[in-house]
């Protein structure tokens, strides 16, 4: 049972906004913790925020949304972050603003949206991310819920309206204002049913593919990914323990638990959205014994505590392309492995992450490579 909203007194949404930082995400020339696209949709539902309402906000980056709506008014705020460095952000924010325990946290299904009568969400990079969001808000929200998706201008498409088309009859734009726009959808459509996860079967690895909206790659296999799969075969051969480590859709770890039995393989990602997928695709594979986790860079594994550790790392954090990212699960493997263990990793020819593994692992060498992409093995010291 929901709980009853509980009023408190008004707080100035500048002064919030103001206080927030982004820890302990990675921090980078022109990463903020509060945007432009944040301020515009904020501004956008000022209204519908002051009155009374059950206020839904979606993937926010580090707590500016979930707590300028609280501070605007709101009283019953949901939210869900697919990243857990954003849930832990929005965490330590709100204990700076004093906002502590005026949300609640949930998974992205029905519960989230059910009877909501504002959306207020980032616009995703993937179109079935806006997808499975736009399904399940015109399949559960309140009838006169209004839908509010932000985004940078140079990143939105006209794809993103004909989704949101898809569960709603009513889709606008507001002006552009600081290079953001907003979409608006209203009015939502009969009959829109949750399709996700979807599955895809990929030949080559013969594996079904499984995968949430806002999954890396989705059900495709990327090419970094296919890269390194094909080149496990000689890794660690006395390997008893292996970590994927960033596992997205599952994909290595299938792999590496079909071909060795007796290996015992842990998959971890700090994506919400990857780990119900890579537990989609390793059921459907009959692979179950696999131990899945939403883990932010392995935190919560052991030192020393596997032989084996592969890693397809990312190199954009939003817009940005960065190696921070990556540099974290390179440590992050580092300590997890025993000495004498190896990292598995693929990446990507320009990124300059060869010096990087040498330093926080140890002595590295190429294994398979092609026009984009290099797989390293460095052997812990």
């Amino acid at each position: 049972m929901d709980r009853a909203p509980v009023s408190h007194a008004p707080v100035d949404r500048e002064e919030v906004l103001a206080r927030l930082r982004r820890d302990p995400d990675v921090e980078a020339p022109d990463l903020v913790a509060v945007d432009a696209t944040d301020r515009l949709l904020l501004d956008t539902a000022a209204g519908a925020l002051a009155g009374p309402g059950r206020v839904v906000v979606v993937d926010d980056s580090h707590g500016a949304l979930t707590l300028g709506a609280l501070a605007s008014g709101a009283t019953d705020v949901r939210v869900h972050q697919d990243l857990l460095v954003s849930e832990q952000a929005l965490a330590r924010n709100a204990e700076r603003t004093g906002l502590t325990g005026r949300y609640r946290s949930l998974p992205l299904t029905a519960e989230l949206l059910d009877g909501a009568t504002l959306v207020l969400a980032q616009a995703p990079k993937a179109l079935d991310a806006l997808r499975e969001l736009t399904e399940l808000a015109a399949a559960a929200a309140a009838p006169d819920v209004v839908v509010l998706v932000g985004g940078r201008v140079k990143h939105m498409t006209l794809g993103m309206n004909d989704v949101l088309r898809t569960g709603f009859t009513d889709v606008s734009a507001t002006l552009a204002r600081q290079k953001s726009r907003v979409l608006v959808a209203r009015d939502p459509r009969p009959g829109v049913a949750p399709s996700f996860p979807r599955c895809r079967r990929d030949d080559a690895l013969d594996l079904d593919v499984c995968a949430h909206g806002a999954a890396f790659a989705g059900t495709r296999v990327d090419d970094g990914t296919r890269l390194l799969a094909t080149a496990l075969a000689g890794a660690a051969p006395g390997a008893r323990a292996a970590v994927d480590l960033g596992c997205g859709t599952g994909v290595l770890a299938a792999v590496l638990a079909r071909s060795r039995p007796e290996l015992a393989v842990t998959a971890t990602d700090q994506s919400a959205a990857a780990v119900a997928s890579a537990r989609a695709t390793l059921d459907r594979a009959g692979l179950g014994r696999v131990r899945v986790t939403r883990d932010d860079a392995a935190a919560g594994l052991p030192d020393a505590s596997a032989d084996l550790v592969v890693c397809n790392p990312p190199f954009h954090l939003g817009a940005a392309v960065v190696t921070a990212a990556a540099d974290r699960l390179f440590a992050a493997a580092a300590r997890v492995l025993r000495p004498g263990g190896e990292l598995w990793a693929v990446w990507n020819n320009r990124l300059p992450h060869r010096a990087a593994l040498r330093r926080l692992v140890g002595p590295t060498r190429a294994a398979a490579h092609d026009r984009r992409f290099t797989v390293s093995v460095s052997t812990r010291r």
